[in-house]
């Protein structure tokens, strides 16, 4: 190996890989104030009764597809679309002001030592993490749609990693090998319901909700964001899949693992976190509350009250 070698792999790097802190000079948006992913601190987040259940519209029926498996340089990206164009997997209710349909689902993970989802709860990263994009029914394409306050719906999904395989993500993990490179795609032998690779439907009652942004440039806050509590069962042999099969890299460049394909945590400012009544944490009183319950029992016991 050269040091020319070297060096131009290090170039090809730097040109082609920048990390997320040098987004802004990318793209103006990855700067901005309402930028995703964000840390969840589940004692701050606020009741919504608003946020009731999700009606998915197409979910519990296989599409007729065809579904292409990509590898985009940053993910590992399912299309969603099908022959028939967005409009057969929607959802509506959640909060929501407008149906939305789904676009894609990818994936977001870490490394063979460490968790790489992009949310975080209470400052500890999961896993891995799902989002499955969804574009507003008001707008007829993506790129009308990130032009609009809300013309995105991201549903966010947790992983837990088990000894045994979800046999739900067969199909994709399988297809991981044929997608090895940045640019290379292949398309599934067959569509399946999507709502088998997530929690039972009795269980997405319970999310956190708040709204931000792409998680790559240009970083457009146009999201609603969904991030669902309840996690989603994968095998450690099939997470661990995505971290050594992938490359960022294309066939004829020097290889790049995909690893640790997650932007870290962005400051929330001034937007609140809001929960389902389902998903909202258990009463914890605060340290005013204690020391006011306390005042009260030392004066009850000395006669006062």
């Amino acid at each position: 190996m050269s040091i020319w070698w070297l060096f131009w792999h290090l170039v090809w790097l730097i040109i082609c890989f920048p990390g997320p802190s040098h987004w802004k000079e990318i793209a103006h948006s990855c700067g901005g104030s309402a930028q995703s992913p964000i840390n969840i601190e589940q004692q701050q987040v606020r009741l919504d009764p608003g946020l009731g259940r999700f009606i998915f519209e197409g979910y519990d029926s296989a599409p007729r597809g065809p579904w292409r498996l990509l590898n985009n340089g940053h993910t590992v990206e399912l299309s969603l679309e099908g022959a028939g164009g967005q409009g057969q997997l929607c959802i509506q209710g959640g909060g929501l002001s407008h149906s939305y349909c789904a676009l894609q689902l990818h994936f977001h993970w870490g490394s063979p030592t460490s968790n790489g989802s992009e949310h975080t709860l209470d400052g500890q990263r999961q896993p891995m993490e799902m989002h499955v994009v969804h574009m507003n029914t008001l707008y007829q394409s993506l790129g009308e749609a990130r032009g609009h306050p809300r013309g995105l719906a991201v549903l966010a999904f947790f992983f837990k990693v088990q000894n045994k395989d979800n046999a739900n993500y067969n199909t994709i993990v399988s297809g991981l090998r044929k997608v090895s490179y940045q640019g290379q795609s292949v398309e599934l032998a067959s569509t399946f319901r999507l709502e088998n690779l997530l929690p039972e439907r009795r269980l997405l009652s319970s999310y956190y909700r708040y709204l931000g942004s792409l998680t790559t440039p240009a970083c457009d806050e146009v999201v609603v964001w969904t991030v669902f509590k309840e996690p989603i069962p994968i095998g450690r042999a099939q997470l661990a899949q995505f971290v050594s099969t992938l490359q960022a890299s294309p066939v004829d460049a020097p290889p790049v693992s995909m690893r640790n394909n997650f932007r870290p945590a962005q400051p929330i400012g001034a937007r609140r976190v809001f929960a389902s009544p389902s998903g909202a944490p258990a009463f914890s009183p605060s340290a005013q509350m204690w020391a006011l319950l306390w005042l009260l029992l030392a004066m009850a016991c000395v006669g006062v009250l």
